[in-house]
Order: structure tokens, then C-alpha cells, then sequence
């Protein structure tokens, strides 16, 4: 994969975080540190994504006729089936 070189501009604050994550042994150094920042950044918009679109799903099929005890069993089955309970 092909990398693409930067510059990077922090406050001293901001740099001597980075250097404290080092110094602890998270990472080898600042540029692996700043990708996992990128790689998290990338896994929470994405999740946001998929939230936004369930809960767009969700306005968009209406309202439900079934009751609140009707839905919570069925979201307890499924759960169930899922391994989730």
C-alpha cells in the first residue's frame, strides 16, 4: 500500500500526549498513533452511518399498530436467535 507523507501541526500540549502514548508502550511512534486515530475515526463514521440509516428506516416505516409488550417479545426473540440473550 502506498503511503503519502504529511505535515502535521499540534500544540505542545497536544505533542506531549502523543509522546506520553509512546513512552507507555502504545505505539512505536506518531505516525502509528496518528493512524489509529484515522482508523477510529473511520470505524465511528461508519457506524454513525449505519445508525442514521436505521433510524431513517425506522421513522420512514410508519407507525406501528402492535403493542409495547408485542414489540419487546419480538425483540427478545430475535436477540435470542442472534445469541445475544
Amino acid at each position: 500500500m502506498a503511503t503519502v507523507r504529511k505535515t502535521v501541526t499540534f500544540t505542545e500540549k497536544q505533542d506531549k500526549w502523543i509522546k506520553a502514548q509512546i513512552e507507555a508502550g502504545e505505539y512505536t511512534n506518531d505516525s502509528e498513533y496518528l493512524r489509529n486515530l484515522v482508523r477510529q475515526d473511520q470505524a465511528n463514521k461508519a457506524t454513525l452511518l449505519s445508525l442514521k440509516t436505521k433510524l431513517v428506516e425506522g421513522l420512514e416505516s410508519g407507525i406501528s399498530d402492535k403493542s409495547l409488550p408485542e414489540i419487546m417479545k419480538e425483540v427478545e426473540a430475535r436477540m435470542r436467535q442472534d445469541g445475544q440473550l
